[in-house]
């Protein structure tokens, strides 16, 4: 059975709930220095672009109303098959840019999804 848009769009929330927990009271240097952290933070990335994913497969129309669901898709290629070129400081601010903007577009899309189940 195949899964609800709005339960990925849910996985995506999760996943950067997890993220800004991971970093409370973490700077960019501290980041750049703690493996455990940084592979938490790009664990949760890769889980968001791996929904996002499978949005874009089941409903297109949602992921185009996702402004930055491309440019995450890539971002988790990018964490999962090319590991060794990761740089610190775009992952941070993806952080610090990306992500916050992205909660918000998700989660107005399931406020919208919701309305209009009768």
């Amino acid at each position: 059975m195949q899964r609800d848009s709005r339960a990925y769009l849910r996985d995506i929330l999760e996943a950067a709930t997890a993220i800004q927990a991971a970093i409370v009271g973490v700077t960019a240097e501290t980041y750049g220095s703690n493996r455990l952290i940084r592979s938490a933070v790009e664990r949760e990335f890769i889980i968001i672009g791996e929904a996002l994913r499978m949005i874009s497969q089941q409903a297109p129309e949602l992921f185009n109303r996702i402004p930055e669901a491309r440019q995450i898709i890539d971002f988790r290629n990018l964490l999962t098959h090319e590991y060794p070129n990761i740089s610190d400081p775009i992952v941070w601010g993806a952080i610090q840019t990306d992500l916050p903007l992205l909660a918000q577009h998700c989660a107005q899309e399931i406020q919208d999804l919701n309305q209009e189940i009768p």
